[in-house]
Protein backbone atom coordinates (compact mmCIF):
# COMPACT_ATOMS: atom_id res chain seq x y z
CA UNK A 1 0.00 0.00 0.00
CA UNK A 2 3.02 2.49 0.76
CA UNK A 3 4.58 1.14 -2.28
CA UNK A 4 1.73 2.25 -4.36
CA UNK A 5 1.43 5.62 -2.86
CA UNK A 6 5.10 6.80 -2.78
CA UNK A 7 5.10 5.77 -6.63
CA UNK A 8 2.43 7.81 -7.06
CA UNK A 9 4.02 10.99 -5.43
CA UNK A 10 6.66 9.99 -7.18
CA UNK A 11 6.49 9.49 -10.94
CA UNK A 12 4.51 12.69 -11.88
CA UNK A 13 5.85 15.81 -13.13
CA UNK A 14 3.12 18.28 -12.81
CA UNK A 15 0.76 19.17 -9.83
CA UNK A 16 -2.47 18.47 -11.91
CA UNK A 17 -0.95 14.57 -12.77
CA UNK A 18 -0.15 14.61 -8.94
CA UNK A 19 -3.07 15.88 -7.24
CA UNK A 20 -5.38 13.40 -10.09
CA UNK A 21 -2.63 10.08 -8.82
CA UNK A 22 -3.08 10.91 -5.10
CA UNK A 23 -6.90 11.11 -5.54
CA UNK A 24 -6.56 7.83 -7.10
CA UNK A 25 -4.41 6.49 -4.50
CA UNK A 26 -7.47 7.41 -2.10
CA UNK A 27 -9.51 5.73 -3.65
CA UNK A 28 -7.97 2.57 -4.17
CA UNK A 29 -6.94 2.05 -0.17
CA UNK A 30 -10.54 2.96 0.73
CA UNK A 31 -9.67 6.38 2.21
CA UNK A 32 -7.17 4.73 4.52
CA UNK A 33 -5.09 7.84 3.50
CA UNK A 34 -7.42 10.74 3.52
CA UNK A 35 -9.94 12.31 5.76
CA UNK A 36 -13.39 12.87 4.83
CA UNK A 37 -15.58 15.86 5.52
CA UNK A 38 -19.31 16.19 4.98
CA UNK A 39 -20.87 18.89 3.39
CA UNK A 40 -22.56 20.48 6.03
CA UNK A 41 -24.81 23.92 6.31
CA UNK A 42 -25.64 26.11 8.64
CA UNK A 43 -28.48 27.89 7.19
CA UNK A 44 -26.29 31.42 7.54
CA UNK A 45 -26.27 31.88 4.04
CA UNK A 46 -28.67 34.35 1.99
CA UNK A 47 -29.91 30.96 -0.47
CA UNK A 48 -29.19 27.03 -0.84
CA UNK A 49 -31.34 26.60 -3.50
CA UNK A 50 -29.05 27.00 -6.85
CA UNK A 51 -25.83 25.22 -5.33
CA UNK A 52 -24.87 22.74 -7.94
CA UNK A 53 -22.21 19.77 -6.99
CA UNK A 54 -18.63 21.00 -8.76
CA UNK A 55 -15.79 18.39 -6.59
CA UNK A 56 -12.21 18.76 -7.00
CA UNK A 57 -9.98 15.71 -6.85
CA UNK A 58 -9.79 16.45 -3.21
CA UNK A 59 -11.90 18.88 -2.45
CA UNK A 60 -16.13 18.20 -2.82
CA UNK A 61 -18.32 21.39 -2.97
CA UNK A 62 -21.91 22.85 -4.22
CA UNK A 63 -21.61 26.01 -5.38
CA UNK A 64 -23.41 28.42 -8.07
CA UNK A 65 -22.32 32.05 -9.42
CA UNK A 66 -23.79 34.62 -11.49
CA UNK A 67 -21.12 35.23 -13.70
CA UNK A 68 -21.61 38.33 -15.43
CA UNK A 69 -22.61 40.05 -12.23
CA UNK A 70 -19.54 38.74 -10.25
CA UNK A 71 -16.91 40.24 -13.00
CA UNK A 72 -18.58 43.21 -13.29
CA UNK A 73 -17.72 43.87 -9.68
CA UNK A 74 -14.01 45.68 -8.81
CA UNK A 75 -14.43 45.95 -5.33
CA UNK A 76 -14.73 43.51 -2.35
CA UNK A 77 -14.73 43.55 1.11
CA UNK A 78 -14.23 40.64 3.05
CA UNK A 79 -16.09 40.16 6.33
CA UNK A 80 -14.64 37.91 9.34
CA UNK A 81 -14.99 34.07 9.12
CA UNK A 82 -16.66 32.57 12.15
CA UNK A 83 -17.59 29.42 13.43
CA UNK A 84 -20.97 28.21 13.45
CA UNK A 85 -22.52 27.47 16.74
CA UNK A 86 -20.48 25.04 18.62
CA UNK A 87 -18.46 24.12 16.06
CA UNK A 88 -15.24 25.10 17.42
CA UNK A 89 -15.43 23.73 20.19
CA UNK A 90 -12.75 20.97 19.32
CA UNK A 91 -10.21 23.92 19.03
CA UNK A 92 -9.27 25.93 21.89
CA UNK A 93 -9.98 29.64 21.34
CA UNK A 94 -6.68 30.96 20.43
CA UNK A 95 -6.70 28.13 17.50
CA UNK A 96 -9.73 29.23 16.49
CA UNK A 97 -8.44 32.64 16.08
CA UNK A 98 -5.70 31.29 14.18
CA UNK A 99 -7.75 29.41 12.02
CA UNK A 100 -10.32 31.83 10.97
CA UNK A 101 -7.66 34.44 10.61
CA UNK A 102 -5.82 32.17 8.49
CA UNK A 103 -8.78 31.64 6.09
CA UNK A 104 -9.70 35.70 5.98
CA UNK A 105 -5.61 36.46 4.82
CA UNK A 106 -5.85 33.57 2.05
CA UNK A 107 -8.92 34.80 0.70
CA UNK A 108 -7.92 38.55 0.29
CA UNK A 109 -4.49 37.17 -1.04
CA UNK A 110 -6.39 35.24 -3.54
CA UNK A 111 -8.95 37.91 -4.36
CA UNK A 112 -6.16 40.48 -4.64
CA UNK A 113 -5.49 38.99 -7.96
CA UNK A 114 -8.67 40.92 -9.61
CA UNK A 115 -10.37 43.17 -7.21
CA UNK A 116 -9.45 46.13 -4.91
CA UNK A 117 -10.26 44.75 -1.43
CA UNK A 118 -11.37 47.43 1.46
CA UNK A 119 -11.83 47.66 4.85
CA UNK A 120 -15.18 45.83 6.09
CA UNK A 121 -16.84 49.01 6.97
CA UNK A 122 -16.56 50.17 3.63
CA UNK A 123 -18.99 50.18 0.82
CA UNK A 124 -17.70 47.57 -1.97
CA UNK A 125 -19.62 45.73 -4.86
CA UNK A 126 -19.16 42.43 -3.27
CA UNK A 127 -19.08 40.99 0.27
CA UNK A 128 -18.03 37.97 1.78
CA UNK A 129 -18.95 35.66 4.24
CA UNK A 130 -17.64 33.12 5.49
CA UNK A 131 -18.79 30.31 8.46
CA UNK A 132 -16.51 27.21 8.91
CA UNK A 133 -19.50 24.44 9.71
CA UNK A 134 -17.63 21.38 10.51
CA UNK A 135 -14.03 21.12 11.76
CA UNK A 136 -12.06 17.76 13.23
CA UNK A 137 -9.26 18.20 15.00
CA UNK A 138 -5.67 16.78 14.41
CA UNK A 139 -5.00 13.91 16.74
CA UNK A 140 -0.96 16.14 17.40
CA UNK A 141 0.26 12.47 19.06
CA UNK A 142 -0.36 10.86 15.80
CA UNK A 143 0.98 13.80 13.54
CA UNK A 144 3.92 13.45 16.09
CA UNK A 145 4.51 9.84 15.04
CA UNK A 146 4.53 10.65 11.62
CA UNK A 147 7.21 12.81 11.95
CA UNK A 148 9.10 10.54 13.39
CA UNK A 149 8.75 8.13 11.10
CA UNK A 150 9.09 10.35 8.25
CA UNK A 151 12.96 11.49 9.32
CA UNK A 152 14.11 7.93 9.76
CA UNK A 153 14.68 6.56 6.03
CA UNK A 154 16.83 9.90 5.78
CA UNK A 155 18.74 9.42 8.53
CA UNK A 156 19.40 5.82 7.43
CA UNK A 157 20.60 7.30 4.30
CA UNK A 158 17.59 6.29 2.06
CA UNK A 159 16.27 9.46 0.81
CA UNK A 160 12.82 8.13 0.25
CA UNK A 161 9.63 9.85 1.30
CA UNK A 162 7.17 8.85 3.98
CA UNK A 163 4.18 9.20 3.45
CA UNK A 164 2.16 10.67 7.19
CA UNK A 165 0.31 8.17 9.22
CA UNK A 166 -3.33 7.59 7.94
CA UNK A 167 -4.56 8.15 11.69
CA UNK A 168 -5.40 11.48 13.51
CA UNK A 169 -5.71 13.49 10.32
CA UNK A 170 -7.91 16.08 10.69
CA UNK A 171 -10.89 18.14 8.02
CA UNK A 172 -12.55 20.95 7.48
CA UNK A 173 -16.20 22.15 5.93
CA UNK A 174 -16.70 25.90 5.03
CA UNK A 175 -19.59 27.87 3.71
CA UNK A 176 -19.10 31.00 1.99
CA UNK A 177 -21.19 33.51 -0.03
CA UNK A 178 -20.28 36.90 -2.07
CA UNK A 179 -23.39 39.33 -1.84
CA UNK A 180 -24.29 42.76 -3.83
CA UNK A 181 -24.88 46.30 -2.28
CA UNK A 182 -28.04 45.27 -2.16
CA UNK A 183 -27.31 41.87 0.10
CA UNK A 184 -28.25 39.56 -3.14
CA UNK A 185 -26.30 36.58 -3.46
CA UNK A 186 -24.04 36.28 -6.27
CA UNK A 187 -22.15 33.32 -5.41
CA UNK A 188 -22.10 31.15 -2.88
CA UNK A 189 -19.50 27.72 -2.25
CA UNK A 190 -20.36 25.13 0.45
CA UNK A 191 -16.64 23.51 0.59
CA UNK A 192 -15.35 20.20 2.22
CA UNK A 193 -12.07 18.62 2.51
CA UNK A 194 -9.73 16.27 4.83
CA UNK A 195 -6.28 16.28 5.27
CA UNK A 196 -4.69 13.23 3.30
CA UNK A 197 -1.42 11.16 3.90
CA UNK A 198 0.07 12.34 1.06
CA UNK A 199 -0.01 16.23 0.73
CA UNK A 200 -1.04 17.38 4.31
CA UNK A 201 2.39 17.82 6.50
CA UNK A 202 1.69 16.38 10.24
CA UNK A 203 2.79 19.12 12.48
CA UNK A 204 1.70 18.77 16.50
CA UNK A 205 -0.95 20.67 16.80
CA UNK A 206 -4.74 20.19 17.13
CA UNK A 207 -5.35 22.95 14.79
CA UNK A 208 -2.71 21.94 12.15
CA UNK A 209 -4.72 20.37 9.62
CA UNK A 210 -7.47 23.10 9.66
CA UNK A 211 -5.27 25.88 9.14
CA UNK A 212 -3.69 24.22 5.88
CA UNK A 213 -6.87 23.47 4.60
CA UNK A 214 -7.95 27.05 5.48
CA UNK A 215 -5.84 27.91 2.84
CA UNK A 216 -6.90 25.43 0.52
CA UNK A 217 -10.72 27.01 0.87
CA UNK A 218 -10.04 30.61 0.06
CA UNK A 219 -7.80 29.95 -2.89
CA UNK A 220 -10.59 27.84 -4.60
CA UNK A 221 -13.39 30.32 -3.20
CA UNK A 222 -11.37 33.24 -4.34
CA UNK A 223 -10.68 31.78 -7.69
CA UNK A 224 -14.42 31.39 -8.49
CA UNK A 225 -14.62 35.17 -7.08
CA UNK A 226 -11.82 35.64 -9.89
CA UNK A 227 -12.43 33.91 -12.32
CA UNK A 228 -16.71 33.67 -12.41
CA UNK A 229 -16.16 29.93 -12.73
CA UNK A 230 -15.90 26.77 -11.04
CA UNK A 231 -12.25 26.49 -9.97
CA UNK A 232 -12.11 22.68 -9.90
CA UNK A 233 -11.37 20.79 -13.16
CA UNK A 234 -8.84 23.45 -14.23
CA UNK A 235 -4.84 23.34 -14.41
CA UNK A 236 -3.59 25.56 -11.54
CA UNK A 237 -2.52 29.13 -12.62
CA UNK A 238 0.83 31.18 -12.36
CA UNK A 239 0.23 33.27 -9.27
CA UNK A 240 1.16 36.96 -10.19
CA UNK A 241 4.71 38.73 -8.51
CA UNK A 242 2.59 40.26 -6.14
CA UNK A 243 0.56 37.13 -4.39
CA UNK A 244 4.21 35.19 -4.77
CA UNK A 245 5.40 37.89 -2.41
CA UNK A 246 3.10 37.70 -0.06
CA UNK A 247 2.99 34.33 0.36
CA UNK A 248 6.74 34.47 1.51
CA UNK A 249 5.84 37.12 4.00
CA UNK A 250 6.23 40.63 1.94
CA UNK A 251 3.69 42.95 1.69
CA UNK A 252 0.18 42.54 0.46
CA UNK A 253 -1.01 44.21 -2.79
CA UNK A 254 -4.01 45.41 -1.22
CA UNK A 255 -3.29 47.56 1.72
CA UNK A 256 -6.57 45.86 3.58
CA UNK A 257 -5.15 42.81 3.47
CA UNK A 258 -2.42 44.09 6.50
CA UNK A 259 -5.42 43.76 8.89
CA UNK A 260 -4.85 40.15 8.74
CA UNK A 261 -1.54 39.87 9.49
CA UNK A 262 1.77 38.82 7.12
CA UNK A 263 1.83 35.46 5.77
CA UNK A 264 4.50 33.65 7.83
CA UNK A 265 6.74 32.70 4.70
CA UNK A 266 9.18 31.05 4.92
CA UNK A 267 9.52 30.81 8.32
CA UNK A 268 6.34 29.34 8.45
CA UNK A 269 7.20 26.71 5.39
CA UNK A 270 10.61 25.38 7.48
CA UNK A 271 8.12 25.78 11.06
CA UNK A 272 5.67 22.96 8.95
CA UNK A 273 8.44 20.70 7.71
CA UNK A 274 9.82 20.53 10.77
CA UNK A 275 5.90 19.57 12.44
CA UNK A 276 5.98 22.94 14.69
CA UNK A 277 2.67 23.92 15.73
CA UNK A 278 1.35 26.96 13.14
CA UNK A 279 0.67 28.67 16.32
CA UNK A 280 4.55 29.27 17.06
CA UNK A 281 5.27 30.98 13.68
CA UNK A 282 2.08 32.73 12.54
CA UNK A 283 1.43 36.27 14.79
CA UNK A 284 -2.18 36.07 13.71
CA UNK A 285 -3.99 39.73 12.90
CA UNK A 286 -3.63 42.62 14.08
CA UNK A 287 -4.50 43.68 17.65
CA UNK A 288 -7.25 45.73 16.81
CA UNK A 289 -8.18 43.77 14.19
CA UNK A 290 -8.51 40.78 16.14
CA UNK A 291 -10.74 42.93 18.54
CA UNK A 292 -13.22 43.88 15.66
CA UNK A 293 -13.39 40.60 13.89
CA UNK A 294 -14.49 39.54 17.83
CA UNK A 295 -16.92 42.27 17.90
CA UNK A 296 -18.48 41.67 14.72
CA UNK A 297 -18.77 37.95 15.03
CA UNK A 298 -20.69 38.52 18.41
CA UNK A 299 -23.49 40.78 16.23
Amino acid sequence: MVKIAVRACTEARTPVVITRRLAMVCAAIGLSGCATAPITQSGALASYRSLAESDGLLAKSVLNVNKDNVLAASTVRIMPTTFAGEVGSVLAEPQRRLVTNAVDRALCLSLSERFIVVAPNERADLTTRSFITQVAATDAVAAGASKVVSVVPGALGVPVPVPRLPIGLGSLTIEAEAVDRRGRQQAAMVWARGANSFTNSPVISQAGDAYDLAGAFSADFGQLLVTGETPFGKPPKIPSIDRIGAALGGKPKNAACEAFGRDPGLIGMVANRLGAPPEWVDKGAAADNAQASTQMAKR
